[in-house]
């Protein structure tokens, strides 16, 4: 982990500018998103673990879905706030691998590699544990992550260029330990006002192990997508969306 890296600095660090970001989801991309999960909850109650500023949960209760959120950031939360019908979505703040809301659901999601962003193992068992244990009999649990990309590291470390701006460019510098499963990344952005360091430490996860934490918690694989469109998962996949229900 690095070192001063907590729960609530990932958004302590992007709150202001996670809205605008150039790397991640498209507008098309996150509807896509939006409305698998919408048929997926069935029309019933949704928890999404991560809520983050609402690219997800917002639009699945503007299609009026039950939805509550985890977030470890008051400052990602403030920004949901400002937006449309934000006020409305009940969101508790802490730790979401312990799931501190009532439920049942009949949704829990968790998207965009956040997974991940649990610095442990055993914190990701947690938290397979704990969704399970507000999940109706019905309901299912939603990842999206990404297949781990261990082949970007041929000598344990990679630097790429993100971004490139009229007034600023983004970095990437980034270390892989393969004994403890992480990357540690840090972005560079150089720009007007000097150079801004955001870090982000991630302990990924094989499809396999996730699916062995899912059979720990007393849940079953009930499919598995290479991408929103539900495009076949293969041994070629960067990124896989799988679908957890109660075993059978």
């Amino acid at each position: 982990m690095i070192k001063g890296f907590g729960p609530e600095t990932f958004g302590a660090l992007n709150a202001e500018s996670y809205d605008r970001a150039t790397d991640g989801p498209s507008a098309a991309e996150t509807q896509l998103t939006v409305d698998v999960l919408a048929e997926l909850a069935g029309g019933g109650a949704v928890l999404e673990l991560a809520i983050g500023t609402g690219r997800v949960g917002l639009p699945l209760a503007q299609r009026g879905l039950a939805v509550e959120g985890i977030e470890g950031s008051p400052e990602m939360v403030s920004k949901l706030r400002e937006k449309p019908g934000g006020e409305a979505i009940p969101v508790v703040i802490g730790d979401y691998a312990e799931v501190g809301v009532d439920g049942p659901f009949d949704l829990v999601i968790l998207v965009f590699n956040t997974l991940f962003n649990l610095p442990a193992q055993a914190d990701q068992v947690r938290c397979f544990r704990n969704v399970a244990g507000h999940l109706t009999d019905r309901g299912v649990f939603v990842i999206e992550a990404s297949v781990p990309p261990v082949g970007h590291y041929p000598d344990g470390q990679r630097t790429r260029t993100v971004h490139v701006g009229f007034d600023r460019v983004t970095v990437e510098a980034s270390i892989h330990d393969p004994l403890t499963q992480t990357i540690h990344y840090q972005y560079v952005t150089i720009g007007p006002n000097g150079a801004r360091l955001t870090p982000l430490p991630l302990r990924y996860a094989w499809p396999s192990e996730i699916d062995l934490m899912a059979e720990l918690a007393g849940l079953e694989l009930r499919d598995r997508w290479s991408d929103w469109r539900r495009a076949p998962f293969t041994s070629t996949s960067e990124s896989h969306i799988s679908v957890y229900g109660r075993r059978s």
